[in-house]
């Protein structure tokens, strides 16, 4: 891995280490973020580190044809049970994700920072959320980054406060990406919540092929 300066280049890729570490430091700015997700990097680090930039192999995916929806789910689907919006709140659906908990999780990697630079990538039509809400209460969401150019969405978080509400969430932004012609949802890290969505591991390779 390598320690860089404010405006020097990532590293190639394939230089990260077994976990997919690829470099240290650096700022966290919109021109740095978009070079970054364009190359498969993005930032993960919490508030007692410096930026952290990682490119993991294999990296996980959804390609969307795949989606797996369970019975339970397409019940809730076909009786509308939540109202679901894209780009309503963005600033809430990043809050939210920052201050949710987490199971066997600390703290948060969204940190002030974080939110900062992200919401100024929406602002620029870069960051897209999905908000999901039972009647006047936001009860769910989840946000990325959309690479329209390459066909691509790069999921970062994704919060719920009531059962289902993020994989409701995420259904409908599956859907909508797929009628979009996204050829990939990326998923970054393996969790069995996203396998059981339909999501697979390729290899950073391959994954790589669909950015160029």
């Amino acid at each position: 891995m390598d320690k860089f300066s404010l405006y020097q280049k990532f590293p190639p890729v394939e230089t990260a280490d077994d976990d997919g570490l690829l470099a240290i430091g650096g700022e966290l700015s919109v021109k740095r973020l978009i070079d970054a997700y364009n190359h498969g990097i993005f930032p993960w680090y919490d508030t007692s580190q410096p930026v952290l930039w990682w490119s993991p192999d294999p990296r996980m995916v959804l390609f969307p044809e795949k989606l797996k929806v369970s019975k339970s789910m397409k019940k809730l689907i076909l009786n509308n049970a939540f109202e679901v919006t894209f780009n309503r709140d963005f600033k809430a659906v990043i809050e939210n994700c920052a201050n949710i908990w987490r199971q066997g999780q600390a703290g948060t990697w969204i940190t002030e920072e974080i939110q900062k630079a992200y919401l100024e990538l929406h602002r620029l039509g870069i960051a897209h959320s999905v908000e999901v809400w039972d009647g006047n209460n936001l009860v769910g969401g989840l946000y990325g980054i959309y690479l329209k150019d390459k066909k691509v969405f790069c999921g970062e978080s994704m919060f719920a406060t009531v059962s289902n509400a993020s994989k409701y969430g995420f259904i409908k932004l599956v859907e909508k990406l797929r009628a979009e012609g996204v050829k990939l949802i990326d998923c970054q890290i393996y969790t069995a919540h996203l396998q059981s969505l339909g999501a697979e591991e390729i290899s950073r390779k391959e994954f790589l092929g669909f950015l160029t």
